[in-house]
């Protein structure tokens, strides 16, 4: 089996268990997931079965869109409800005006903090491991870029955000810094993954949907990598350029600069190639 599922990952389980639960409905091992989700959160996990595992850093790239709850007045040692509270403080006066004027001030590049209860590596232990040991180290601040921030709801001590990230930011970690900017504290409540790229949660599948269609051998849910990135197609002619392409070379190519699918002249998918000042060669091959 090869191609890439997105899923709609249910609060209350991990990325991996996600994971886990795939590889025993369809019998596959290779199986890897772009970009985790915590415990607390739901929504868009796109997942790269077989051979497409190969595209599992592609899509870890991509911008992300997330809906996130908050309340004010108190933090968490996770920055969200899963964790202990670890201090509080009043909430005075904070005016849906003064939340806009602050929140105007995280768009862009930002520097952030990465929480200590994350997946992070320092020293080959992930920093939530330090973390249930109650140890805390330094971490170095890492450049994000908040797209947009749009404020659902609010009023005056709970409220909901939706924003557009690039890869790395931490929502958890955004939602505390906009609590301290408010001169309060502020928790995640809830966290929702709508997007990954152009995969929606309106186009997602829940774990329960995909066992149920492949018992009835339906696979509608597996998207091929061809057609998963929508990039132009080329048709590669000719043996001296086929082997100089499926050897790692660089072909002679009339196109503009960017992405393409290439396929050769039989019209078998071959990979996905780049094309820069009319060279073209392949990055992932299939």
């Amino acid at each position: 089996m090869e191609g890439i599922i997105n899923v709609n990952k249910p609060s209350g389980i991990t990325s991996f268990d996600v994971v886990r639960k795939l590889r025993r409905i369809l019998h596959e091992r290779k199986i890897g997931h772009t970009g985790t989700l915590d415990p607390l959160a739901q929504g868009v996990l796109v997942v790269c079965i077989g051979k497409a595992t190969k595209m599992v850093q592609d899509i870890e790239g991509y911008e992300k869109t997330y809906t996130a709850g908050f309340e004010l007045g108190y933090r968490t040692d996770t920055y969200d409800t899963e964790g202990q509270v670890i201090e509080k403080r009043e909430v005075n006066d904070i005016t849906l005006d003064k939340l806009q004027e602050v929140l105007k001030n995280f768009i862009g590049e930002i520097e952030q903090i990465p929480p200590m209860y994350s997946a992070l590596k320092v020293d080959g232990k992930k920093l939530y491991e330090l973390a249930r040991q109650g140890i805390e180290i330094e971490r170095k601040a890492r450049l994000i870029e908040i797209k947009s921030i749009d404020i659902i709801e609010f009023d005056g001590v709970k409220g909901k955000i939706r924003c557009d990230v690039s890869k790395g930011t931490y929502i958890r970690s955004l939602i505390d810094d906009i609590g301290k900017a408010l001169g309060t504290l502020a928790t995640m409540t809830s966290l929702v993954r709508e997007k990954v790229g152009s995969s929606s949660i309106k186009n997602s599948y829940t774990l329960e949907e995909i066992e149920a269609m492949s018992l009835e051998e339906k696979l509608d849910f597996l998207c091929s990598v061809e057609d998963f990135f929508k990039y132009p197609k080329i048709t590669l002619e000719g043996e001296k350029n086929m082997v100089l392409f499926l050897n790692g070379n660089t072909v002679r190519f009339t196109a503009a600069d960017g992405r393409y699918r290439i396929y050769d002249d039989a019209g078998k998918f071959l990979g996905l190639c780049n094309v820069s000042n009319n060279l073209l060669k392949g990055y992932k091959y299939f």
